[in-house]
């Protein structure tokens, strides 16, 4: 009986507010989480896009280059030190605000012990980059493209010595490649400068330029081999190395700038004078930021394509970094010139190649021997016997 009551005082109310059923001609309105759902996928999609992340990459490593030599291309131009301190300090900065984000959740606290076990690393850091904006200060952005690549000899190398490397026959091919072009870029870039109304001072700066490139190479070298041999006993993830590079860095590069550079008014209106001074500090905060997107497009290219791939584009990118020098800052374009340019790219993917068919055999033998070790190998035996 009470459920009958219950049917009999029940008032079922409309749908909608004007009763009946809703008009058919009003199309429904999409819903949030359908928006939410599409955007995202949209997202995943690029994510995913191996194209994007080879140009990305791509652009990446151009613009670092030629804003780099914007910077220091000044004719007065004397604060290396502390363009590279502003470097620093935006890129931690920069990760600081991306790890309050969330967008970097895999960076873990400073660790007193772990800075002073890796500041001998740091230091090689501040040699290596402090010797690359001076050569890339005195020479143009094709030349010093192509003298970047006698880095890989040198490491190659020291792999051999140090770590029981190998070098293939195709490797060497690639490094004979590697020297035939820096010879045929001096030699054009000498050409070049005698032919010019000051040749002696044009020839002074070009050979400034080859001393601080050869310091580079030793000083490249010496980092990469140093720290792949730490970097295994420290258990750094992704955004570590980066992090404790840059934030050990900066008081060097500071004490540096402080004791060695003029910070007198007269010499900072030099340096960045008042017609471009704008331009220059919005460089140099790029800069720093650069340095981020470089890693991220770096391991973003590896995951969605391969190792292999990465490799060949690194190669293949050198082109577009010498011709963006031809463009932006007017290098002299000769025979010379080009030739060197196009010797020194296929010297990059004969090198990417070479290092592809080495991991092809060394996946393909059977281990009946004790392999050779590489860099990263070798790190892997000495973290787990410390």
């Amino acid at each position: 009986m009470s459920d009958k009551k219950n049917e009999d005082y029940t008032i079922r109310m409309p749908d909608s507010g004007y009763g009946g059923e809703k008009d058919p001609f009003i199309p429904p309105h999409p819903s949030r989480a359908a928006s939410h759902q599409s955007l995202s996928s949209q997202i995943a999609k690029i994510e995913n896009n191996p194209g994007i992340s080879i140009l990305a990459y791509c652009l990446s490593s151009i613009s670092m280059t030629v804003v780099n030599k914007y910077v220091v291309s000044g004719s007065e131009w004397n604060l290396n030190f502390f363009y590279l301190a502003v470097q620093s300090i935006v890129c931690i900065v920069t990760i600081e605000a991306c790890k309050q984000l969330g967008l970097i959740k895999n960076l873990a606290p400073f660790d007193i012990n772990k800075g002073k076990r890796w500041f001998p690393i740091s230091l090689l850091l501040v040699g290596m980059i402090y010797t690359g904006t001076k050569s890339l200060q005195y020479l143009s952005v094709p030349v010093y493209t192509i003298f970047k690549n006698l880095t890989t000899i040198v490491i190659a190398y020291g792999e051999v010595l140090w770590f029981g490397g190998s070098v293939t026959p195709l490797a060497l091919l690639s490094f004979g490649l590697m020297v035939l072009s820096s010879v045929v870029a001096a030699w054009a870039d000498t050409r070049s400068a005698s032919q010019t109304a000051e040749a002696a001072a044009a020839l002074a700066t070009l050979n400034a330029g080859y001393a601080w490139m050869g310091l580079n190479v030793f000083c490249t070298a010496s980092y990469l081999l140093s720290m792949r041999k730490v970097i295994k006993n420290m258990n750094f993830k992704d955004w570590d190395t980066m992090f404790y590079n840059n934030f050990l860095t900066i008081p060097v590069l500071v004490i540096c700038s402080l004791l060695v550079e003029d910070w007198s008014g007269e010499n900072l209106t030099k340096n960045f004078p008042p017609e471009s001074r704008n331009a220059l500090f919005i460089g140099m905060i790029y800069s720093g930021m650069a340095a981020i997107f470089i890693s991220y497009c770096s391991a973003w290219c590896i995951r969605v394509t391969s190792s292999t791939t990465y490799s060949m584009v690194g190669a293949l990118n050198k082109l577009p970094i010498a011709i963006s020098g031809l463009i932006f800052f007017s290098a002299p374009v000769t025979v010379g010139s080009v030739s060197a340019i196009f010797i020194g790219f296929v010297s990059g993917i004969v090198y990417a190649w070479a290092k592809v068919r080495q991991s092809q055999v060394a996946k393909n033998s059977l281990p009946t021997t004790q392999p050779t070790m590489s860099a990263s190998s070798q790190s892997n035996r000495d973290a787990a016997n410390s």
